[in-house]
């Protein structure tokens, strides 16, 4: 689906302008010199994800690099989705892909499918067993390894290497018309069994695997390897640079062999499926470059682990907001540009590392306190009544939107004699420090004046229930006496006019910063945090409670706070917590 403009993301918040000087890092002055040395006239990149499971945070970095590359150098990015593994692939994880690109602000040159070429690299084996390059084995998977050698030791020669051409071709083509069982025959690239890098050791290129395919159905019995898939397909779309992560840097000489043996621009017979498909072909010898990928403490990126979470329960789904896909972060309240900023802040680089969870929460908080709306809430109340007021007294505050920017405009709250404060905010016995409520102690009330302690009413077992104070009117917002000065100010919600809420208090999905390291005897899964995930009832005021899913606003001195996208209504809100105020994680001064 071409776009107009494609690889432009939206404009990024205040928190995430991206600084006037052009991104500095490895990848991007090999795409300048590149364009100076005229070697391209245009860039054009990919984003080739499995559709075998929902994105995760790792993948926003591949993401951010190859479409943010294309948006800088004025070139385009296709989405192509790497679909040669049927059986695990589902069209749910397609659209979910779709989704979560958008989402992170980018959109495509152009949906492609590894799929969209099977016929092309079906042509290619034949040509490369023709060359000589390719042969047909009847190892198993066992054996082919034992066959393989070790780091020290080269490997050995399968007894099949030396078929003829034409019994290669006929063994090829009957693989092809689904003659032979799963597993029984493989075709192999011929290239060299003493070769250092073990990719070099005649890797294969096709598998029997008798699967319906979501895309072609039962049209082929057989389905090509991902290296022999990827290469071509990189240089079927014209790709000048395939960005890869550094898992794939000992790969890159067999990418090479594949792009340079098929030699698809001096071979258009070997594509011309595609052109009468409708499809635009445009081969070219791809560049694949190698950076490190985004690792973050605290996190897994396992796809297979983020599938046990979920399959085991220890989730409620692949968008649980403890999760650290995309989906779950998005439910979480996590934000496009404060994702964008972090993968901004952390660079590229060729040197793995692990980032500290702390450094995306900031990410988040930096940008949320540019974008989010001011509300109140109460998420632990405790009845403050003030008995100097009379009984039914009601009046509507005025109060700004946003402290820092005029143009978020004000709102009205109302204000009432009984309200809700948060029951930390007072204490019968003050710790040192303590500059909120205590008996006949005195503290501001949010854009209210200043509230004094004078009983605290308890019930049989002793608990606090309610507290009896008065206001100064003295010191209400416009008098001469508001000026006057007491260490504390606490937030309300007025007992009267509040909304009743869930409110979903999440936090990290870890307790330790290395979950599947195992170093100290315990399965990743021992690491689970018990307290991910807690869920109150809460009081808000009411301009806080009829908004649309996905608004996002600080919950003043208590976190940022956004409405479930799945769950939240305006008659039953539901709000997941974002991120505190402030890192709680951080170690105290000593430790």
């Amino acid at each position: 689906m071409p776009t107009e403009n494609p690889a432009n993301a939206p404009a990024p918040s205040t928190a995430a302008v991206q600084q006037a000087a052009p991104h500095q890092d490895f990848i991007r002055q090999i795409v300048r010199d590149d364009l100076a040395a005229g070697r391209h006239s245009a860039i054009h990149t990919r984003f080739p994800p499995e559709p075998n499971g929902y994105l995760h945070i790792g993948h926003a970095k591949a993401i951010c690099l190859s479409f943010g590359i294309a948006r800088e150098f004025n070139g385009w990015c296709n989405l192509r989705l790497d679909d040669t593994n049927p059986g695990k692939e589902d069209p749910e994880f397609v659209q979910g892909i779709k989704d979560d690109v958008r989402w992170l602000g980018y959109d495509w040159h152009e949906l492609r499918h590894a799929s969209d070429y099977f016929d092309v690299f079906y042509r290619a084996a034949l040509k490369l067993i023709g060359d000589g390059l390719a042969y047909v084995d009847d190892l198993s998977a066992d054996e082919m390894r034992a066959y393989r050698g070790t780091l020290t030791e080269p490997g050995r020669h399968s007894p099949y290497r030396e078929r003829s051409v034409e019994e290669n071709l006929d063994l090829f083509r009957r693989m092809r018309e689904g003659e032979f069982a799963d597993g029984s025959k493989t075709l192999r690239a011929k290239i060299d069994m003493a070769s250092g890098n073990i990719n070099l050791r005649d890797p294969a290129l096709y598998r029997i695997r008798k699967v319906s395919h979501q895309n072609t159905g039962d049209a082929w019995p057989i389905y090509p390897m991902y290296d022999f898939a990827h290469a071509l397909s990189d240089a079927m779309e014209g790709i000048t640079h395939s960005l890869c992560t550094l898992e794939f840097e000992d790969h890159r000489p067999l990418y090479d062999w594949c792009v340079d043996k098929v030699d698809l621009p001096n071979h258009p017979e070997l594509w011309q499926s595609v052109v009468a498909a409708g499809l635009e072909a445009k081969p070219a010898k791809p560049r694949q470059i190698e950076f490190s990928r985004l690792n973050l403490s605290y996190c897994i990126t396992s796809k297979r682990k983020l599938a046990q979470l979920v399959g085991e329960h220890h989730v409620d789904g692949w968008d649980d907001p403890r999760m650290n896909t995309l989906r779950g972060l998005r439910r979480r309240g996590f934000t496009p540009a404060g994702l964008r900023l972090l993968i901004e802040r952390v660079g590229v680089s060729k040197q793995n590392s692990v980032i500290d969870y702390a450094v995306l929460e900031n990410c988040i908080r930096e940008d949320l306190d540019a974008t989010a709306a001011r509300r109140m809430a109460v998420l632990d109340p405790l009845k403050l009544v003030l008995t100097n007021l009379p009984a039914g007294h009601e009046e509507t505050l005025v109060f700004p939107n946003h402290p820092k920017d005029e143009g978020f405009g004000t709102r009205e709250v109302p204000f009432a004699r009984e309200v809700w404060i948060e029951r930390e905010d007072f204490a019968e016995v003050p710790p040192k420090g303590f500059h909120r409520l205590k008996p006949e102690g005195e503290v501001r009330l949010r854009g209210v004046g200043i509230v004094k302690c004078v009983e605290v009413v308890k019930d049989a077992d002793g608990q606090v229930v309610e507290l009896r104070c008065t206001l100064d009117p003295e010191t209400r917002h416009g008098l001469p006496g508001a000026d006057r000065k007491v260490k504390g100010t606490i937030h309300w919600v007025s007992a009267t006019h509040a909304v009743a809420a869930e409110v979903r208090l999440y936090d990290r999905l870890f307790s330790v910063p290395a979950p599947d390291s195992e170093e100290d005897g315990k399965s990743w899964l021992d690491h689970v945090n018990p307290e991910a995930k807690r869920v109150v009832q809460a009081w808000l005021e009411p301009a806080a409670a009829g908004v649309e899913p996905e608004q996002r606003f600080q919950f003043e001195r208590l976190g940022y706070f956004v409405a479930d996208r799945v769950d939240h209504r305006a008659d039953a809100p539901v709000f997941n917590r974002t991120v505190t105020l402030r890192d709680v994680w951080a170690r105290p001064a000593g430790q």
